[in-house]
Formats: C-alpha cells, sequence, structure tokens
C-alpha cells in the first residue's frame, strides 16, 4: 500500500490546504484562549482541533463541508464555555479544578501532593527547574488548574496577592 492515486494525493493537497487555511480563520476569530490550554478543557479543544485537521486530511469519507463544520462547532463551544465560566463563579468551579498550593515557605505540604496525584519528586524537579537548590528559599509552588507549577521564591513573594484562590493550607 505504497500507493493507492494521484487523485488520493490531490485530494490531500487541495482539502489540506482549505481545511488548514479555514483552521488558521477559525482560530483567529475564535481568540487567544482556544489554544492558550488555561485548563484541561482547553487542552482538549487543542488536541480535538488537531484531530479533526488529520481526519479531514486524511479520511475521504469526511467532506471538507462536514470537517469545517466541526472546527466551527468546536472553536464555538469552547467560546461557550470560556465565556460561562468568565461571567458565573459557579460555572467556572464545576468546569475548572481549583489550582493547590502544594508547598508553602519551604514546607511540602504531602496531603495536598497525594490529592493531586503528584510526588515529592516532581515538585521537587519543578523547584531545580528554577534554578532553586534549597527548598527554604521558596515561598509557594503552586500546581495551577494547567497542570503547571508554578514556583515562587521568596524573593519574588511580595505581598502573596498572587496566591488569591489558591486552594490549600495558608492559602490566600
Amino acid at each position: 500500500m505504497w500507493f493507492d492515486s494521484w487523485f488520493d494525493l490531490l485530494r490531500i493537497v487541495l482539502v489540506g490546504t482549505a481545511a488548514y487555511a479555514a483552521l488558521v480563520v477559525v482560530l483567529r476569530v475564535s481568540g487567544k484562549r482556544t489554544l492558550g490550554q488555561l485548563n484541561a478543557f482547553d487542552f482538549v479543544v487543542t488536541v480535538s482541533l488537531g484531530s479533526t485537521l488529520a481526519t479531514i486530511l486524511l479520511s475521504s469519507d469526511v467532506s471538507l463541508t462536514e470537517g469545517l463544520t466541526t472546527l466551527a462547532l468546536l472553536a464555538g463551544l469552547q467560546f461557550l464555555v470560556a465565556s460561562l465560566s468568565a461571567h458565573w463563579p459557579r460555572t467556572r468551579t464545576a468546569l475548572t479544578s481549583r489550582p493547590a498550593l502544594l508547598l508553602i515557605e519551604g514546607r511540602i505540604q504531602h496531603d495536598e501532593l497525594r490529592r493531586n496525584r503528584l510526588t515529592e519528586s516532581e515538585l521537587r524537579q519543578a523547584v531545580r527547574s528554577q534554578g532553586i537548590g534549597d527548598l527554604a528559599q521558596v515561598k509557594a509552588v503552586v500546581l495551577e488548574t494547567s497542570g503547571k507549577l508554578s514556583v515562587i521564591p521568596e524573593s519574588q513573594y511580595g505581598n502573596g496577592s498572587a496566591l488569591k484562590g489558591v486552594g490549600g493550607p495558608e492559602a490566600g
């Protein structure tokens, strides 16, 4: 199955070009958040858009119109979910997790690590990746809703207002 036909290749080039151009337009219209990966839902949409584009390119069973409708639907649903979560806090709480405080003032919060299925080794790796060799120099480590670990060194803590809304002991 090295080669089927020139028509199949031409279809991929033509449909792929049109689908790619449409995806660029959909992403520009839907805004930066669509690919922002601020939380799990943003990540799912990003993966879904890529999967949809691949299906449009490779499956002759899916028409260009069906594929473009799917891309627009995914972006529209993402816009709707983002709008609902921005305007209604209860919706945001239902759709996204709260950031979790994993370390405060150099002390590891083992209950939060277990609750979020992380290891002490992963926490220490995040601290090291910021060029910090001593946990005592770290004021806080936060597991963000995106799954990223934010490390806040003692020297950058300020008044701690960035920790407002973070779950865990002694959080703001």
